[in-house]
């Protein structure tokens, strides 16, 4: 499993998982919303911790910096 997410793209994930977070703690959100984004939040947390988007995949898409061969 190669890596497919850029550093930017897994920040991003990671804020938006935090925001769920604090969206849920602060009972903003609640009942059948509240487990979808929780669930989704989840999702952005392991991948961006494993660097890794399954979703991209089919479609080929990358947002990691190709890396230039040494010359």
């Amino acid at each position: 499993m190669k890596t497919n997410m850029g550093p930017v793209d897994r920040v991003i994930r990671l804020i938006v998982a935090a925001v769920i977070a604090v969206l849920y703690l602060t009972k903003q959100i609640n009942g059948t919303l509240a487990i979808v984004l929780g669930v989704l939040a989840i999702v952005f947390i392991v991948t961006s911790l494993i660097g890794f988007c399954p979703l991209y995949v089919p479609f080929r898409i990358s947002t990691k910096k190709k890396t230039k061969p040494a010359a």
